[in-house]
C-alpha cells in the first residue's frame, strides 16, 4: 500500500510571513512538520509542496539542503499542487499536512492509515473536535484526482479537499476516534500569527530538543498552564471565501 505525505509550504502569509522557516525551538518549524511526519508509520515519502513564486526559492533550497523532496507549483491552485506533486509517485493514499502545524499528531495519523488498510475508504474522517493545528487527512489519490476534476470553485482548489466536504455524498467515507485527551477545541496550536508563534515557542522551549513530543504531552503541557495557552485565545480563524 504505497500512502504519502503531502505538505503544503509556503513563505507568504498576510499575519505571519516567513512562518514556516522561523525557529523553533532546536530547530525551525519546517523541520518540525517535516520529521514528524515521518514518523507516521506506514508512510512511503513525504513531500513539501511549495509554489513556483520567488520567495519560495527558499523552500526549495531548504529541501536540497536537507535532502528532502519536494515539487513546485502554483500558489493559488493548492488542489492542482497537490495532483501535480503526487503524480511521480503514483500513491494509493495521500495525507495532508500543512507546514504551519509544527506540532502535526503523528501518532492519530498512524492511526489512520492503520485503519484505513482496513477499509479502503476514500476519506477518513476524525471524530472528536481537536485544537486547531493537530489534525491531518487522510484520502485516497483516487478522490484527488476526482476533486481536481469537479472542483471549480476557488475555494475548491485553494484549500484542496474542501470540494470532498462540499459534496460528501460523492465519496465513501470512515472515522477514526482521537482520544480524549487531546478534544480540546478551545486550544490553538498553529501558526498564522505573532500570538501563534509565541505559544509554539514556549511549547517547543520546553520541549527543547525533542521534536517527537508526543501530541497529548503538548496539550496537557497547555491545560497545565493557562497563562500560555491564552497567548493566542483570541485569534480569530479566517473564513473560507
Amino acid at each position: 500500500m504505497n500512502v504519502i505525505v503531502i505538505i503544503q509550504a509556503r513563505m507568504g502569509s498576510s499575519r505571519l510571513p516567513g512562518k514556516i522557516l522561523k525557529p523553533l525551538g532546536s530547530f525551525d518549524v519546517l523541520t518540525y512538520v517535516v520529521e514528524r511526519s515521518k514518523k507516521i508509520k506506514g508512510v512511503s515519502k513525504v513531500i513539501v509542496a511549495t509554489s513556483l513564486l520567488p520567495q519560495d526559492d527558499v523552500v526549495e533550497e531548504w529541501c536540497k539542503r536537507k535532502d528532502v523532496s519536494y515539487f513546485r507549483g502554483s500558489e493559488t491552485d493548492v488542489l492542482s499542487r497537490y495532483v501535480e506533486a503526487a503524480k511521480e509517485y503514483n500513491p494509493e493514499y495521500v495525507i495532508r499536512v500543512t507546514a504551519d502545524c509544527p506540532f502535526v499528531d503523528y501518532q492519530l495519523a498512524t492511526k489512520m492509515v492503520e485503519k484505513k488498510n482496513e477499509t479502503r475508504c476514500d476519506f477518513m474522517s476524525i471524530i472528536g473536535d481537536l485544537p486547531r493545528g493537530l489534525a491531518v487527512e487522510l484520502f485516497s489519490y483516487h478522490s484527488l484526482n476526482y476533486m481536481n476534476q469537479h472542483g471549480k470553485e476557488q475555494r475548491h482548489r485553494e484549500h484542496v479537499t474542501y470540494y470532498a466536504y462540499e459534496f460528501k455524498e460523492e465519496f465513501s467515507w470512515d472515522t477514526i476516534e482521537a482520544c480524549e485527551a487531546i478534544q480540546q477545541p478551545e486550544l490553538r496550536i498553529t501558526l498564522d500569527t505573532e500570538e501563534d508563534y509565541e505559544l509554539c515557542k514556549k511549547i517547543a522551549d520546553y520541549y527543547i530538543e525533542d521534536i517527537l513530543v508526543p501530541t497529548e504531552k503538548v496539550v496537557k503541557f497547555l491545560k497545565e498552564n493557562p497563562e500560555i495557552a491564552s497567548i493566542n485565545a483570541h485569534i480569530k480563524q479566517k473564513p473560507v471565501v
